[in-house]
């Protein structure tokens, strides 16, 4: 981030949601799984740790195995509670010092090196509290970014409303959409299973 992208009231958090279980991945972590050499999360960290002015990670619990990466492990207090809770923990901890958050998930190892600038570009422009991504005609809620005064609505759909996933908190805010240009790489590409695995790591390599 430099100074001219936000003002100092506006510093920019990060969250890289790294609390799912891996089902598909036969019960392994997948933030740990090796691609091109280093592990799947470090690929993330790399990407957007450059854009923010403070990262932590989305854990369902702490564990020994994630302090390598030497982020800030967040715990959400219910476990499987989906991602939703996940914003919610994260956000708890980072609205005091930072207004907005910007939220990845754990699987996209091309995360966009300017994608916290268009972003909070696109939710400053619209007047909203929040912005998402929309690519090839798919939302895209866990490339996002939230303004610190959607806490209180977050608490009450999650809490009240026992709402889990993003996509049912986007009726809630109404967050602006940023279209995002096709390209022959998605840079939302997300790996969920051992294929998706493969495929990135020869996106990687080519």
């Amino acid at each position: 981030m430099t100074v001219s992208t936000v003002q100092a009231n506006d510093l920019l958090a990060g969250v890289i949601l790294a609390g799912g279980r891996s089902r598909r991945m036969g019960g392994a972590l997948k933030p740990l799984l090796p691609l091109g050499g280093k592990p799947l999360l470090q690929h993330v960290i790399d990407r957007v740790q450059p854009q923010v002015d403070q990262l932590v990670l989305s854990v369902e619990q702490t564990l020994d195995v994630f302090e390598d990466f030497a982020l800030r492990q967040v715990a959400d207090p219910e476990p499987d509670r989906g991602p939703l809770m996940g914003l919610l923990t994260a956000m708890k901890v980072t609205a005091v010092t930072h207004r907005w958050l910007l939220l990845v998930p754990c699987d996209a190892p091309f995360v966009p090196p300017d994608l916290a600038d268009r972003l909070l570009a696109s939710a400053a422009d619209s007047g909203r509290s929040g912005a998402v991504i929309r690519y090839e005609s798919e939302i895209q809620p866990t490339f996002s970014i939230w303004r610190n005064d959607v806490l209180p609505p977050l608490e009450k759909a999650v809490h009240e409303k026992g709402m889990a996933g993003l996509k049912q908190f986007l009726g809630v805010i109404d967050p602006a959409e940023l279209e995002w240009a096709r390209s022959s790489q998605s840079p939302f590409f997300n790996i969920n299973d051992r294929d998706g695995l493969l495929e990135a790591a020869r996106l990687l390599g080519s």
